[in-house]
């Protein structure tokens, strides 16, 4: 019941912002782009505007890996303004066909569809577009030149190496908001500090200057199309989309560079309501997962594998902080050697078509395996002290059977093995199901998902369910290791502890994104400065291996055994990075 209500809450509260309290009109669409490939996006039409009073239009564009959610505060706020928005997936991204890269990302073609809207008005038209949705406006602007009047880049430059490098004239009217802190500072201006960015020559030249560059300073002339304007707020590159003062830059460009709309102070900014929903929906997610599973440990159908929680039988001392240091550890020492090695190697094909979650796949193998490795050393070593211990002292009419720990077994007679897994495959099925559904029913009521920041769980098209399939095995060993682990050689309680576990599994990237970022905000720079892209994606581990260590303890405590809880976070785990992430190979 909690689920049900934070999941209903969360899409009222976030459709209500996003709608501007209805005023505005949300509607999913699709297109075809270049070469017959499908392209998705979320339109905004404000109320009021029809071809008899057409308005001003805004392509919006999110970054690479991520989708047309994660500009919906732009758009939203651009839409409360009375400009059309078409908020785009770029190709291979959300519902949008693979493979990325192609077309000019599908930008061309997203603006060539806003273009084509009777309620748009043509003289009007801004781009605004996000990291890699800089390229993608960047190539629509390359394909008609004089289709738009003016651009906003956030965290973006002018020269992606698919579009020309910028000129006095290309793009025309740009505002670059390009953040104090942004990660990807040598990728996009050739400077190893963001906040060296107004010495950049690359921006110079863009400007139409030899000078430094002056935040806020207005060049060139809007009316020839030649205006420029650097802003650069406190925040990271990640940071824009959850930053009033990023959004609210973007916001002051279009009022003075577009014709029309309704004029509305840039500081007047609804968009955080919107996140507070949306991150409600992924709470209320949670809870039914956790709910359903539970409500159906309780049915006739999978009664038997309800179990009172065992006595620890696993580490203690010394040994489980060494092990837990381990567990902190490990993930972060094989992060970046692993996903170079498998960027490198593993290149996107018709099995694996997803090139970051082959590299997540690769990481989880392989800590897998070293997991396997110093587990079974731990049962080896365990067993041979609890047969020392138990054979010469404890008479045979008052033996008590034990496992390889020295526990106590249950005197009731275990169910068989395959039917126990079976049975757990089936309630996790079950109950990330109705967690699905959930989140199709609020994709379709309320044109929202379930997400915070950049952090989304999306509904899987036909294509990413079929990717789901193929790497469903690979992150199901994973989880099954790690619950085994938790379960077995971590617990020192009864019923195991939640928090413990969460920080288990996500603590050693909290300490990492701790020194990565203390880093840059002290220093201007990353720890590995030429690794944003992977430290940006290790962001998007701490809630999801913590959410992991959730569901892994919550069914654990009640069948006092690894399976459910490994089953229901392989589901969920794989859903989230497949439907999450870009596809780079055509299918």
């Amino acid at each position: 019941m909690l689920g049900l209500v934070l999941v209903l809450v969360g899409g009222l509260l976030a459709a209500w912002t996003q709608s501007s309290g209805g005023q505005v009109r949300i509607r999913d669409v699709r297109f075809t782009g270049a070469n017959g490939q499908q392209l998705s996006a979320l339109l905004y039409v404000p109320g009021g505007v029809s071809a008899e009073k057409p308005a001003p239009g805004i392509l919006a564009v999110h970054g690479y890996i991520n989708s047309r959610e994660v500009q919906s505060d732009f758009a939203l706020e651009f839409a409360r303004r009375g400009y059309v928005v078409l908020s785009l997936d770029q190709a291979g991204h959300g519902f949008s066909d693979a493979p990325a890269f192609v077309s000019g990302y599908g930008g061309p073609a997203g603006l060539a569809y806003l273009r084509g809207l009777d309620l748009v008005d043509k003289n009007n038209i801004g781009l605004e577009g996000h990291s890699m949705g800089g390229w993608t406006v960047l190539s629509a602007a390359a394909a008609y030149p004089d289709g738009y009047k003016a651009m906003v880049l956030e965290g973006s430059s002018t020269g992606s190496g698919r579009a020309p490098e910028g000129t006095l004239t290309y793009p025309r009217n740009l505002a670059l908001v390009f953040s104090q802190y942004d990660e990807f500072s040598q990728l996009m201006w050739d400077v190893p500090r963001a906040k060296d960015v107004t010495s950049s020559p690359k921006l110079q030249k863009v400007f139409g200057t030899t000078e430094t560059v002056q935040p806020g300073k207005v060049y060139g002339d809007p009316a020839a199309g030649t205006a420029r304007v650097l802003y650069t707020p406190a925040t990271t590159h990640p940071g824009d989309h959850l930053s009033h003062e990023a959004i609210g830059h973007a916001l002051d460009w279009f009022g003075r560079t577009l014709t029309g709309g309704t004029p509305l102070p840039a500081s007047n900014q609804v968009w955080h309501w919107n996140e507070v929903g949306t991150t409600l929906g992924w709470l209320g997610f949670i809870a039914l997962v956790l709910g359903t599973g539970g409500l159906l440990l309780h049915t006739r159908s999978f009664e038997g594998l309800r179990r009172a929680p065992s006595a620890p039988r696993g580490l203690t001392g010394a040994g489980w902080w060494f092990s837990a240091l381990v567990m902190l550890a490990l993930p972060i020492a094989t992060f970046f050697p692993l996903f170079r090695w498998a960027g490198n190697v593993l290149k996107p094909s018709a099995l694996w078509p997803q090139s970051i979650t082959n590299q997540i796949m690769v990481w989880a193998l392989v800590n897998t395996l070293v997991s396997l490795m110093l587990y079974l050393i731990w049962r080896a070593g365990a067993g041979r002290r609890a047969q020392a211990v138990t054979a010469p002292t404890t008479p045979p009419d008052l033996a008590v059977a034990v496992d390889t720990a020295g526990a106590p077994l249950a005197t009731a007679p275990a169910p068989r093995r395959g039917n126990e897994v079976l049975g757990a495959l089936a309630v996790a099925l079950g109950a990330v199901g109705v967690g699905y559904l959930s989140l199709l029913l609020t994709n379709f009521l309320f044109k929202v998902d379930y997400r915070f920041w950049f952090v989304g769980l999306k509904p899987m098209t036909p294509t990413h369910l079929r990717m789901f399939l193929a790497y469903l095995i690979p992150f199901t060993l994973y989880a099954l290791m790690t619950a085994t682990v938790l379960h077995n050689q971590m617990r020192r309680h009864a019923r195991g502890s939640m928090l413990t576990n969460a920080l288990l599994l996500a603590g050693g990237f909290l300490l990492f994104l701790a020194v990565q970022y203390g880093t840059l905000l002290t220093r201007g720079q990353l720890f590995t400065p030429g690794e944003p892209l992977n430290v940006i994606v290790a962001i998007q581990f701490l809630p999801i291996l913590a959410i992991l260590g959730v569901f892994m303890t919550y069914f654990a405590r009640r069948t006092d055994r690894p399976y459910l809880g490994a089953f229901v976070s392989a589901l969920f785990l794989t859903w989230y990075i497949v439907a999450g992430q870009a596809t780079q190979f055509p299918l």
